[in-house]
């Protein structure tokens, strides 16, 4: 914690900021490679103002600074250069008429209230306007498991969760709602980032060929002997039976209920 660039600038801000011992090394992970760049940084939940100046000191003066609070006592720091928005961030008009007024993102940091309204909200509003290679960061989600912050059902590592099972299908074999706003989702310990890359996240995903030689290897996926293996290789191995109609999905619903019940007793004890 004490070698990384964040705590350094965060030490020697003049105002006070309050962050947890784990989310340096955290921030010089995902912020570092904006460092001493002229980017757009949102930060949401500025309280005493200490942040502020502890991101100026570590993105350096080319960085736009943009604090969000619902405090109007937060406006006091337009006049160190910083710009302020007072409102709510579980306000969709707020989020449009900031969009607005700010343009495009790099990176927003979500510090705010930690309830599962105000991070999801703020997250569905904002995704679109984060710059290609850019990010949207959540901070505090361990507040998904305690209680006083919105109902259990609608948690915001439950709503993460469901960004990546519809990032996965995105796989030309899978059917079901996508999500094309995300390239990849990274947690760490209270802390989510989103991280944006338009084109790979609307690319098809498709099966490739490098060309190169091939020692006809078998597949060993299906060598084993039990129920499971021995369905999947007959019909593999069997182009007549492919052809008939409706085998396919019959096989593949076998096959479903076949590696459940010999995976289930291997791999129960790790969900708990």
């Amino acid at each position: 914690m004490k070698n990384t660039a964040s705590f350094a600038a965060y030490k020697k801000s003049p105002n006070r900021s309050i962050k947890h011992s784990t989310y340096f090394e955290t921030y010089d992970e995902l912020f570092g490679r904006y460092r001493g760049k002229p980017i757009t940084f949102v930060e949401i939940g500025v309280l005493g103002g200490g942040s502020l100046f502890m991101w100026r000191e570590f993105f350096g003066e080319q960085a736009r600074i943009i604090g969000i609070d619902l405090n109007p006592n937060a406006k006091k720091w337009e006049k160190d250069g910083f710009e302020i928005f007072i409102g709510s961030q579980s306000d969709e008009a707020f989020w449009q008429e900031v969009k607005q007024a700010v343009g495009p993102m790099d990176v927003v940091l979500d510090d705010g209230g930690h309830t599962y309204e105000q991070q999801i909200v703020t997250t569905e509003m904002l995704l679109d306007n984060i710059k290609d290679g850019g990010m949207l960061v959540v901070e505090d989600t361990h507040t998904s498991y305690m209680p006083g912050f919105g109902p259990k059902k609608y948690s915001f590592m439950r709503y993460v969760a469901q960004i990546m099972d519809r990032m996965h299908y995105r796989f030309s074999k899978i059917s079901g709602p996508t999500d094309n706003r995300v390239w990849s989702v990274q947690v760490f310990e209270s802390i989510v980032a989103f991280h944006i890359n338009r084109d790979a996240s609307n690319r098809v995903s498709a099966v490739t060929d490098n060309g190169g030689a091939h020692d006809n290897a078998v597949d060993f996926r299906h060598a084993d002997n039990s129920a499971y293996g021995r369905l999947s290789r007959v019909y593999r191995e069997s182009d007549a039976l492919k052809k008939i109609p409706g085998v396919r999905p019959l096989a593949l619903f076998v096959k479903d209920i076949l590696s459940r019940a010999k995976g289930s007793g291997r791999v129960s004890r790790f969900f708990r």
